[in-house]
């Protein structure tokens, strides 16, 4: 380009000319060869190995029998279809949409199909194929992406994928699965924290428990006979692992039966305070609808705290020690129970020492030590 020349006026010249281009075009002089028409699904008579997705989020006998029903009626209705063949039902039972996790039966399906053993997914709904719009999007991308390319069928949104409307209607389908998927997390959340304000708390199974018509803890005395065992040990000096060797040697078991403790099995049962019979509500919770991961509730949401809310099989006072125990363990402690010591005499005559080790101790704990300073020259917390 010369220097001179103004910039504005040779881009217009470059305009100009692709509107000519345009407005001589030749296109009544050139021979159209049409696209083959692709038929619809349900007119398609071409052979089609035909897979089936189901899925219930729980595990509640209601949704065992939604899960039986899905299964039935995919069957018969791929039996219907002309030309189409059942290769497998693929099931996920009581297990979230909201993310691809654990839904071992969906990725199986995925796999085969990029093996080329299936041309075509059929499932109930968007939602149950996936309540999370990039996870389903992306899934559905990859099975269209194949040679040949696989489609899915959604028989209440009568949505199929290979069709060139079907996208947007299928993402914004799943919008709104996704969206109900996180109000119903909130509604949730909220549903425990009312809950849990009015002492109602979720008492999951336990070992040493068992739970009465209406849902109130009771001891099951032979399994409390474990838990007991377990505290005096340990409180007694044995450390996590050889009480798991001894459990295990005793044929002892775990509330699901199994009789192979680890020393993480033994850490569980002394650390629940249900066993010195108080509860503590939300020690854990999950801040991602998505993922369903849950983490320790470190003042993230209110925790509730219950004394005396069952009978107890461990005495509260051993259970503190317990705590006090595993903690000074945490950090590398090695004595039976760490000492508080008042340092009587010399420059610091009436000072508490303070061992970094000492996990177990609160400010509290130091506090008081202090206070007693002169009444006594140690005390064993």
């Amino acid at each position: 380009m010369d220097g001179n020349q103004n910039p504005v006026i040779s881009q217009n010249g470059q305009k100009e000319k692709i509107r000519n281009r345009y407005r001589n075009s030749r296109a009544d002089e050139l021979k159209k060869i049409p696209a083959k028409p692709r038929p619809k699904l349900f007119e398609d008579d071409a052979e089609k190995r035909v897979a089936v997705y189901a899925r219930v989020s729980t595990l509640a006998t209601q949704q065992t029998s939604s899960f039986e029903l899905q299964q039935t009626h995919y069957t018969d209705f791929v039996e219907r279809q002309n030309g189409w063949e059942l290769v497998q039902i693929y099931s996920d039972e009581g297990i979230s949409g909201t993310s691809l996790n654990h839904r071992d039966g969906f990725k199986q399906m995925i796999v085969d199909c990029k093996k080329g053993g299936i041309d075509l997914i059929v499932v109930k709904s968007v939602s149950r194929f996936s309540r999370n719009v990039v996870d389903g999007i992306t899934s559905i991308d990859e099975l269209r992406a194949l040679n040949p390319p696989v489609g899915v069928y959604f028989e209440n949104e009568g949505i199929y994928t290979l069709t060139n409307e079907s996208e947007f209607a299928l993402t914004l389908t799943q919008a709104v699965a996704q969206e109900e998927s996180r109000v119903k997390s909130v509604s949730m959340d909220a549903s425990y924290e009312m809950r849990f304000s009015h002492g109602i708390f979720l008492t999951p199974p336990l070992l040493g428990y068992d739970h009465d018509e209406d849902g109130n803890l009771i001891i099951n005395v032979e399994e409390a006979k474990t838990v007991k065992l377990v505290f005096f040990m340990y409180l007694n000096g044995y450390s996590t692992a050889t009480i798991a060797k001894v459990l295990t040697s005793l044929g002892r078991k775990s509330k699901k039966g199994n009789t192979n403790w680890t020393q993480s099995s033994i850490t569980n049962v002394l650390k629940n305070e249900r066993h010195c019979g108080s509860v503590l509500a939300r020690k854990t919770w999950t801040p991602n609808y998505k993922t369903h991961r849950a983490r320790k509730n470190r003042g993230d949401r209110n925790q509730y705290l219950e004394h005396d809310h069952h009978t107890p099989i461990i005495s509260r006072d051993d259970f503190n020690a317990t705590q006090k125990m595993l903690a000074n363990a945490k950090y590398g402690g090695r004595r039976f129970l760490p000492e508080l010591c008042v340092i009587s005499g010399g420059e610091l005559d009436g000072y508490v020492a303070i061992n970094p080790r000492w996990a177990s101790f609160t400010a509290d704990d130091y506090r008081c030590a202090s206070e007693k300073a002169g009444e006594s020259k140690s005390i064993d917390r």
